[in-house]
């Protein structure tokens, strides 16, 4: 068992503390652009416009993140209004995220002049990373973990963090509390594990079936995304306690699991459908040739 409870702020320059979470969003996006710059340059696409729009989709998937999260804990955020927008933040919904990120990109590279599926192809497998590096920020803030565990790597969870299922003896309002030394799944690990899974499995597709064998046409391992991370949060949620926002009993992060899976394998399949009907529609998704290095000219 890992008895092990960080700290959520790493560090303080005066009042303003710094937390874990915080550093852990960073990472994440520096471990998705080293990853976008190398599979750009790998496929013979423009890396100039990486950086500019990695900060416009990060803030558009930062304020889409909050606002889910919000929405989700609205019970919570409702008598602490000013804790929506002011700091510490403590939590960010990648559904939200996901939407305004979406968004952002197609408006970025319509305006850019760039293939939205070409790109779409390199960016699945680098925001899985992001989501995978990210994860360890609900670590360092004592979230996002199941029900008690006799498991090995069950994490402690200290009282003030835990959701009202698993309160400790002597919380106000506790019916059946769970002992202070009680452990827990780590969820946030799994689905950092199986996020870095997706990763391998989507690169691997590009380089064995979209840029060589030609089974699969550009856009498709975008599109998997949706129905990858889809089904591993619909699996893991079924873990997860002490939501707020619920439709039909069910919570929403497993519907809308549900329905991304499901929207990504019709979007695959329609398209290759499309491009049978229309081949000059398909947008060319191959490795670039190399370059010929120029001789130097005979003495």
């Amino acid at each position: 068992m890992i008895n092990f409870t960080p700290n959520p702020v790493a560090f303080a320059f005066g009042p303003i503390d710094v937390r874990w979470y915080g550093i852990a969003y960073v990472a994440a996006i520096a471990g998705g652009a080293w990853l976008a710059y190398r599979l750009a340059a790998r496929r013979g696409e423009r890396t100039d416009i990486i950086a500019d729009g990695l900060i416009i989709i990060a803030i558009a998937a930062l304020i889409g993140g909050r606002a889910y999260h919000v929405i989700d804990q609205w019970a919570y955020y409702r008598d602490h209004l000013a804790q929506i927008v002011l700091p510490p933040y403590s939590g960010l919904g990648i559904y939200g995220g996901l939407v305004t990120g979406l968004v952002a990109t197609v408006w970025y590279v319509r305006r850019k002049g760039v293939s939205f599926w070409r790109w779409a192809d390199i960016m699945a497998p680098c925001i899985l990373l992001a989501q995978a590096v990210g994860r360890w920020g609900n670590f360092m803030n004592q979230e996002l973990y199941g029900p008690p565990t006799n498991l090995p790597w069950g994490i402690a969870i200290e009282c003030q963090y835990r959701v009202s299922e698993f309160h400790c003896p002597g919380w106000p309002g506790t019916a059946a509390p769970t002992p202070v030394d009680a452990h827990f799944i780590p969820l946030f690990f799994y689905e950092s594990m199986l996020s870095l899974i997706g990763v391998a499995v989507m690169l691997l597709l590009w380089q064995r079936f979209t840029a060589h064998r030609r089974i699969l046409i550009a856009g498709d391992v975008g599109l998997l995304y949706f129905t990858w991370y889809g089904l591993e949060r619909t699996f893991l949620e079924t873990f997860r306690f002490g939501y707020n926002w619920t439709f039909f009993g069910i919570p929403t992060a497993q519907v809308v699991g549900v329905g991304a899976a499901i929207a990504g394998i019709a979007a695959i399949l329609f398209r290759h459908w499309w491009v049978r009907g229309h081949p000059d529609k398909e947008e060319a998704s191959v490795m670039p040739e190399p370059a010929e290095q120029s001789q130097p000219a005979a003495a």
